[in-house]
């Protein structure tokens, strides 16, 4: 817990400002407590090297800032979580970058959108994406991106390393919101990237250091650490339990859609078996009766707790709509794909049978009111 470091001599400090010996000069970019931090997610993803950062945001914005320019181009899949969406298209586009959208689950788009701008630096996508779930095929992206010249950057959030690893499928760079799974119990904020070490250097040095400052704190690198300790067997059971529960609410009568990965009725189904080792502790779903029923089914709930965020010990639920992807405007939802009354449920690690017997009963309390006011 500080913010600068002594060094042993004043010619050692000259040194490590000029990068000719390894060490600590001041908090902002570098401390022991993240340095081990980094090194234990670089193992997982499979990287070279790892840097650990204040948020989710604060990894992509330093990223982004980092490798683009005045001039450059992105393609970004059309599905992305709420504030990374208006990032890319409202924030990066007030800088001169040129943000192009294409739907990544089609293969042939992103090669349109590809050959249509010869300045495309990178693409980055989501997957599974936030809030439907979308699969996309990190392989054939990374090689479509890789042909053009660009990198490919992809968040992996919601599966983490323990379900899926991108840059062993060819991806570039792995950004995560260490907020998630990662902490695992709602307390420390964080975010990560990881991959090459020249990559990762230059994202230190440059989107770290000079443009965000977004510093972890290394309390908050600690409670990541323990996090990660029990990732594996808490990634086992979201999975567990969300595979459960999905087919649970497939069959009530209330449930017009269910996405999960685990489902056979999920659209990605077989790629989703071929990419990633379990399905994850997501599920997005509709209710039959609109806006109204998600609300009043949420309202109803007891054990189950309205909040955003996920990947936290208890089960979360939300209004992607009017919550997490407000950022998006309507049309914007409607041509994308993200329904109105769409609901989001993160599964938590509570006994599965109390989370099911509560979803039941929200449920079936607005399915007969439904009924009686029909």
């Amino acid at each position: 817990m500080t913010s600068t470091y002594a060094f042993e001599t004043a010619e050692a400090g000259s040194e490590l400002f000029r990068g000719e010996r390894p060490g600590y000069i001041y908090g902002r970019t570098r401390n022991p407590t993240q340095a081990l931090l980094e090194a234990r997610l670089a193992s997982l993803e499979g990287g070279e090297a790892g840097l650990a950062v204040a948020s989710g945001m604060g990894a992509i914005s330093a990223t982004m800032w980092t490798l683009l320019s005045a001039g450059d181009s992105v393609v970004i899949d059309r599905i992305l979580y709420g504030n990374t969406f208006a990032f890319f298209t409202k924030g990066l586009t007030r800088f001169g970058v040129n943000v192009r959208l294409a739907d990544f689950t089609d293969p042939d788009a992103l090669a349109q959108a590809l050959a249509a701008d010869d300045k495309t630096k990178l693409v980055y996508f989501e997957t599974p994406a936030n809030p439907n779930l979308r699969v996309i095929d990190i392989a054939r992206i990374s090689l479509l991106a890789k042909s053009a010249g660009a990198l490919a950057i992809v968040d992996n959030t919601f599966a983490t390393p323990i379900l899926q690893n991108p840059l062993k499928l060819g991806a570039d760079l792995v950004v995560h919101s260490a907020t998630k799974y990662l902490g695992g119990h709602g307390d420390p904020l964080g975010g990560a990237v990881v991959g090459s070490s020249a990559l990762i250097e230059r994202i230190r040095g440059t989107g770290l250091r000079a443009l965000t400052g977004a510093t972890l704190s290394p309390l908050n690198a600690f409670l990541i650490l323990r996090g990660l300790k029990t990732l594996e067997v808490r990634m086992e059971r979201h999975s567990r339990s969300a595979q459960q529960i999905a087919e649970f609410i497939e069959r009530h009568p209330l449930v017009s859609h269910v996405a999960y990965p685990g489902l056979k009725s999920f659209p990605q189904y077989e790629l989703a078996q071929r990419q990633m080792r379990q399905p994850g502790g997501l599920i997005a779903f509709e209710l039959e009766g609109g806006v109204e029923a998600g609300m009043a089914f949420m309202n109803r709930l007891e054990l189950v707790v309205r909040a955003v965020s996920l990947g936290d010990a208890e089960t979360l639920v939300q209004h992607p709509t009017s919550m997490t992807h407000a950022t998006y405007s309507a049309d914007e939802r409607k041509r994308h794909g993200i329904s109105d009354n769409l609901l989001r449920l993160s599964v938590g690690l509570e006994n599965v049978e109390d989370l099911m017997a509560d979803i039941a009963q929200a449920l079936d309390h607005v399915h007969a009111s439904k009924r009686k006011a029909d």
